[in-house]
Parts: structure tokens; C-alpha cells; sequence
């Protein structure tokens, strides 16, 4: 039994003893209030229970109703607050809740999304059967020594004296046996077009009009060359352009990623270097190569080493020079 001591003088009546136990109307009903009780509740200790002060039993039984449904309100309202500001324990709570939905949710088979492929550039379709080389690999030519050897890009004067004829010589190597590289060589004026629609040789049109320019295949340690004597050149033509391509590499898919070891020397009449160029870039989206161009600078010959390829057959190239084909 706890011994209740009272903080009033006097003596103690039925009365007294209800207007201290017995709370306001509205501290219970009223809204704004329910936390003042759930607070007051929670700090109610052995101190405020040392100072309550004796009651009846059917009060005591009212108060404890009174303070069961505010407290029960005042947890509901922090529930449904804590809810509506997390909604994962919204859901939390939920789940709890309803079992069913916890197990379906569990029992849901991951799906993981498959990596993106990563973009290449460059890359050429596959072949088909019928299209793949099945053959053995070709028998490759060692390059000659290349004795005055200039970079891509870089220009370089032939010779300080008169030149009455050079030969520009090629060579190259191949890693598919069906690359098939031709030579040809486009003689342009000033203008970076040619002269006319023969102002170009190659395997098909060995000459030029004016008898300078000459085609000649398999010559001794490089494959093709280009026979240019100056004394018959037509003098509105300003640069030779040469040019390597591969047959029929848009009908096999074929392209300047199949081969390597390709050069161009220029040799004066007597067999001289005068300046030479190795190819050291090689791409799979390449099928002609403009490997080097002979032009005329103040009277005099120079050899720039171009190294640049275009997605284009010879036919395409052509067209580019200013050359119509039917």
C-alpha cells in the first residue's frame, strides 16, 4: 500500500479528495492537449506518485480509462506522422501487416539487366562462309633498305640538281591472300583535277597522252612502279598523285587492315634513293590509300608523304580527281 500525503492545509472531505483527481473535461477530449497528457504521463515518476492523493475505486477506474485513450490517440497520431515522413516504414509496416504480400515480394525472381555492348569503330561485318580465307597465308617480300626515309606528312625536295626522270617504285605486303593492290598514279594541274579523262595509268592504261608517265608491273625487288620523265611531261601538269587500291575490295570486304610493309622510293636514272616512305598506319575502314604525290614547288620537284586512305574503290577515286567513268 502506498501512503499518499497531502500538499493541502486542513482537513480532508469527500470533496477535496474529487477536485484533485478528478481532470478537466477538456484535457482529455480536447485535441491539442494529448500530448501535454502523454508527456505528463511519461514524467509521472516515485516523485508524482508519492504526491497523489488517495481516491475510490470507480474513480481510480474513470482516471485509468481516461488516460488508456489518450495515450492510444497520442500514439496513433506519432504513428501515422512517422509513417506519412518515412514512407519505407509506411511500407515496413505493411508488409508486417499482411504476410501474403511479404512472401510474394520475396519469392519475385531478380532480373539483371544485361551489360550494354560497347561501340567499336572500325570493325567490319563478319564474312560469311563463302567469304573467309581459308588459304594459306601469302609468301611475303622483304622491303628493301630504305635509305632516305621521310615521316607522314613530311615533304622533302628530290634533288638540288635538274631531275630528267625518276621512278617511283612500290612494294607491300599482305596478311589475306585475295587483297589484290594495284598502282595507279593521276597527273593533275593546278587546279587538283586532271587534265582529261586519260590523264591517269594504271594495270588498265598503261601511258599517259604525252608519253611521260608509264605503267610498268612486277619490276624486279618491288612489285609495281611509275616511270616519270620531266623532259616530256605536259607543263600544266603540277603534281602526280599515286595511289594504291585494293580489286574488288567493297564486293569482299576487304581493306587496308590486311595489309602491312607498304613503301614508295623515289630513284633517280641511275638507281639512286633519292627519298623513301613506310606506311605505318593501317585501317580496317580503308580500301584506297593515297600514299604519296610528287609536286612542283618554285620549278623545282618535291615528294610529300601524304599516308592518308579514303573509303573509296578506284572508281571512287575518279570521281574525286575529276575522272568520269561510265
Amino acid at each position: 500500500m502506498v501512503t499518499v500525503k497531502m500538499k493541502t492545509s486542513g482537513p480532508m472531505n469527500r470533496n477535496s479528495i474529487l477536485s484533485i483527481n478528478m481532470p478537466e473535461p477538456q484535457s482529455v477530449k480536447n485535441k491539442n492537449t494529448i500530448t501535454t497528457l502523454v508527456k505528463n504521463s511519461q514524467s509521472s515518476g516515485p516523485a508524482a506518485l508519492h504526491n497523489q492523493q488517495p481516491s475510490s475505486a470507480p474513480q481510480q477506474r474513470y482516471n485509468q480509462s481516461q488516460s488508456n485513450t489518450a495515450q492510444q490517440s497520442s500514439i496513433q497520431v506519432q504513428q501515422n506522422t512517422a509513417q506519412q515522413a518515412h514512407p519505407q516504414l509506411q511500407q515496413y509496416t505493411a508488409q508486417q501487416a499482411h504476410p501474403q504480400f511479404q512472401q510474394n515480394t520475396t519469392q519475385q525472381p531478380y532480373r539483371q539487366t544485361p551489360p550494354r555492348a560497347s561501340q567499336q569503330q572500325n570493325i567490319q561485318p563478319a564474312l560469311t562462309a563463302g567469304q573467309q580465307n581459308t588459304s594459306a597465308a601469302p609468301i611475303a617480300r622483304p622491303v628493301p633498305t630504305l635509305q632516305n626515309k621521310v615521316q607522314k606528312g613530311q615533304k622533302a625536295l628530290l634533288s638540288t640538281a635538274a631531275l630528267t626522270a625518276v621512278d617511283a617504285c612500290f612494294g607491300w605486303n599482305v596478311t589475306d591472300a585475295r587483297c589484290d593492290v594495284d598502282v595507279s598514279a593521276f597527273l593533275l594541274g593546278a587546279d587538283g583535277k586532271v587534265l582529261g579523262d586519260s590523264w591517269f595509268v594504271f594495270y588498265g592504261q598503261t601511258l599517259s597522252p604525252d608519253q611521260s608517265t608509264r605503267f610498268v608491273a612486277g619490276a624486279g625487288a618491288d612489285r609495281e612502279l611509275v616511270h616519270i620523265d620531266f623532259k616530256q611531261l605536259n607543263p600544266q601538269i603540277k603534281k602526280i598523285v599515286f595511289v594504291l587500291t585494293i580489286n574488288d575490295a567493297l564486293a569482299d570486304r576487304l581493306h587496308f587492315g590486311m595489309l602491312k610493309d607498304a613503301y614508295v622510293r623515289i630513284l633517280d636514272p641511275s638507281g639512286r634513293e633519292l627519298v623513301s616512305f613506310l606506311m605505318t598506319d593501317y585501317y580496317n575502314n580503308v580500301i584506297s590509300m593515297m600514299i604519296g604525290e610528287l609536286y612542283q614547288h618554285n620549278g623545282a620537284w618535291k615528294f610529300n608523304a601524304v599516308g592518308n586512305g579514303v573509303a573509296k574503290d578506284l572508281a571512287g577515286l575518279c570521281a574525286l580527281y575529276g575522272v568520269q567513268v561510265l
